[in-house]
């Protein structure tokens, strides 16, 4: 541990947990003496947007935004605790956004709010860093019908932001979509299975929306039960390419989220205090942020490539070594029969040959 933070003496001494906690604590309580180290935490959330938007390539031509809400279950007395009863618990309301594989937000928020309380200001800070490093990129919001809000699809509009939107059904659009939906289950009936068939029309709310937008209608037939779906978007593609390569590619983000959360602690959100776990939250995001590097440039081409954090974890970290500790040097000796005596040789070379 000495010795991948930096300090290779014997004598340097690492920080303990009881340090790390009052860090942690440290936002909470900035004026008592036992607190030394005091996090910057407008800071901290800048840099995570930064190491995030440095893995595009500055010629990039489109940069998808990925946003969503998920939630941190508490099990205590904690500051801002809330039941929400979609997950059925008292939790947080985290927001996240990602660029790819690459985590830009995380935003703690108590629960009794909507999902996508937060959006416009966290687009508003990403969205030029993105333009400033990729100046003639397309920018694409993807979010679902959480995010299908007025506020946040006129701010895109505004601003020059194409958006790809989930939109939550009802008795208005099912309407519009009854012809297709007719058509998709004579097709079901022909083929003996399922069916699918788009449609897309001009659609406004009655109250919420200032203005019509443009709707695509997934009318498809399971077996016997109709499973109708819709997006809003800006673009101007094809509605079938839009909601199957555009729009349910999403999915990729919800399981770096898990990833996040369960593979490198971004649940354990146990301070009392809010701006603490709002810490320890980044801390988590930190880790991920390491890890997603680590797997684009250190397993880029390996078996790992595609590996999540967990399985990186267990394959590569978590190997037997005996150190020994001399006047001059310090060994760090490993197993001659690991399975993946190989693949680590491989990838520490890859990481040597890095500019510092």
């Amino acid at each position: 541990m000495a010795l991948a933070a930096g300090k290779p003496e014997v004598s340097d001494a690492l920080a303990s947990a009881a340090t790390l906690n009052r860090f942690e604590n440290t936002v909470d309580r900035p004026s008592s003496r036992y607190h030394k180290i005091v996090p910057q935490t407008a800071r901290l959330e800048t840099l995570l947007v930064q190491l995030g938007i440095r893995t595009l390539r500055r010629r990039q031509r489109e940069v998808i935004l990925d946003f969503d809400a998920t939630h941190d279950p508490l099990h205590g007395r904690q500051e801002g605790k809330f039941f929400h009863g979609y997950y059925d618990c008292h939790c947080y309301l985290p927001l996240y956004a990602f660029i790819g594989d690459a985590l830009v937000w995380a935003q703690l928020r108590t629960a009794d709010r909507d999902a996508s309380d937060g959006t416009v200001e966290a687009l508003a800070k990403i969205v030029p860093a993105i333009r400033q490093r990729c100046p003639k990129a397309r920018i694409v919001l993807r979010g679902d019908s959480g995010f299908c809000r007025e506020a946040i699809l006129g701010w895109c509009e505004a601003h020059g932001v194409d958006y790809v939107i989930g939109l939550a059904r009802n008795s208005r659009l099912l309407e519009a979509l009854t012809p297709a939906l007719v058509r998709a289950r004579e097709q079901a009936v022909l083929v003996g299975g399922a069916a699918r068939v788009f449609a897309e029309f001009r659609y406004q709310t009655l109250e919420t929306w200032s203005r019509a937008r443009r709707v695509i209608g997934k009318a498809e037939r399971l077996g016997d039960k109709d499973n109708p779906r819709f997006i809003v978007t800006s673009l101007t593609r094809s509605g079938d390419a839009l909601y199957e390569q555009v729009y349910c590619a999403r999915g990729e983000m919800e399981n770096r989220i898990k990833e996040q959360q369960g593979d490198l602690f971004g649940e354990r959100l146990s301070s009392h205090g809010f701006a603490a776990n709002q810490l320890r939250l980044w801390l988590s995001a930190f880790a991920y942020a390491l890890m997603e590097r680590f797997r684009a440039i250190g397993l880029k081409g390996t078996a790992l490539a595609q590996a999540t954090a967990g399985t990186i974890r267990l394959r590569l970290g978590k190997l037997a070594a005996r150190v020994e500790v001399t006047v001059r040097r310090i060994r760090v000796r490993l197993a001659e029969a690991s399975p993946v005596q190989v693949l680590f040789a491989q990838v520490w070379q890859r990481l040597r040959a890095l500019p510092g």
